[in-house]
């Protein structure tokens, strides 16, 4: 499956979100490739980072604007179980782009109603896109939860009026994210009894489950072959 993450808005750890994913699925010994189409790079740093202090990652590559084109990402993700690709804020055609070849894009929002106003433009780009691919999926992931608050719950009721399903598992504001990706690793294998990794292993497990899921929802039901009436 192909994911994207995405949306107008920085700051809200599309990054590290991607990073930590893409680490997660590598430890669960699948092949991944990680797409950088961030003009930043973080991805391929935190790449360079983990191949010289040997841990396991994925395949990183670069694309922009046009990895949707058939000689690119469609022609390459194919020899992955899954590709994860960490899309930059305010580059529409790049987002764009992303979300002609993604099964599904997440969206990562703040825990604050202000940040799901924000997102209202991704929102759009997502209407946009599905007049072309109709089957692409779309979820919002709350990130940088303040423990202990009652704003996430205000920014949720927000979202939930966005159409867009608001995922279950919410990744709180934590050390941890950020220090696994100065490690070069993802949260999971830097401190697997952190609570940062355990929201990681819950949010890959939900994505993949609703995917298939949906996918089997959307496949074509095949009516039995009628025997061959005889002479």
């Amino acid at each position: 499956m192909i994911f994207a993450l995405a949306g107008q808005k920085g700051g809200v750890g599309k990054s590290t979100v991607a990073v930590s994913i893409a680490a997660e699925l590598v430890a669960r010994k699948l092949k991944v490739l990680l797409v950088d189409a961030d003009p930043q790079g973080t991805a391929r740093t935190w790449g360079d980072v983990a191949s010289e202090l040997g841990h396991p990652l994925p395949t990183i590559v670069a694309m922009g604007a046009t990895m949707h084109r058939p000689e690119q990402l469609p022609r390459v993700a194919g020899g992955y179980d899954h590709v994860v690709i960490d899309c930059p804020p305010r580059h529409g055609e790049i987002q764009r782009s992303a979300l002609m070849v993604a099964d599904a894009v997440v969206l990562p929002c703040g825990p604050s109603a202000a940040d799901a106003w924000a997102l209202a433009s991704s929102v759009e780009l997502i209407a946009e896109a599905r007049t072309l691919r109709p089957a692409l999926g779309a979820f919002i992931l709350i990130t940088r939860k303040q423990m202990h608050t009652a704003i996430s719950k205000g920014a949720r009721d927000v979202l939930a009026q966005s159409g867009i399903p608001v995922l279950a598992t919410e990744l709180g504001y934590r050390v941890a994210f950020a220090e696994a990706v100065g490690a070069g690793q993802g949260p999971t294998t830097y401190a697997p009894k952190d609570a940062a990794a355990t929201e990681i292993r819950a949010l890959v497990d939900e994505l993949l489950t609703a995917e298939r899921k949906r996918h089997a929802q959307e496949a074509p039901v095949r009516k039995p072959a009628k025997a061959p009436r005889g002479r």
